[in-house]
């Protein structure tokens, strides 16, 4: 099986809707990858920046060349505010594999972006920003591949 590692830096957000009147924002990123939330990371909470959150995160992951190919693959991130009461959302940042990778291969795999945060189908307030990279390809068994993502047989 073809795959590829995908490193991905979550830097920071700006300019995020205060969804808290009282207290001060804790903001935290909930990322998954391809369409399979079984695979979702989850950030450290900002407990400083507020509305302006910095994690300075790494995910790696290794992904199927399949990932890449297909314009429905999705890299999502979520992003929540703290709270004692549960948890609120603010709002996600949903882009298609396939044209991270396109965006990135012609500067040799890598990219630093902004996007926009959206609730719902608008625009929220805020900005993204994470770099990401998209290493070499290389084949690997499929037996090892489900054992290295924690299906495999014990």
């Amino acid at each position: 099986m073809e795959c590829r590692m995908f490193e991905m830096n979550l830097i920071s957000a700006i300019d995020l809707e205060n969804v808290r009147k009282i207290c001060k924002m804790k903001v935290y990123a909930r990322v998954s990858i391809g369409n399979q939330p079984d695979s979702e990371k989850r950030t450290p909470v900002d407990r400083h920046g507020k509305t302006n959150p910095a994690w300075n995160f790494t995910i790696k992951r290794t992904i199927s060349e399949r990932v890449i190919e297909q314009y429905n693959s999705m890299l999502v991130i979520k992003l929540y505010c703290k709270r004692k009461l549960g948890d609120r959302y603010i709002g996600e940042v949903h882009l298609s594999m396939k044209e991270l990778y396109e965006y990135a291969y012609p500067s040799g795999g890598s990219a630093i972006v902004n996007h926009p945060v959206q609730k719902g189908c608008v625009h929220s307030q805020g900005m993204l920003k994470f770099s990401y990279r998209f290493g070499d390809k290389f084949s690997i068994d499929k037996l090892l591949l489900a054992e290295s993502l924690g299906y495999g047989v014990p």
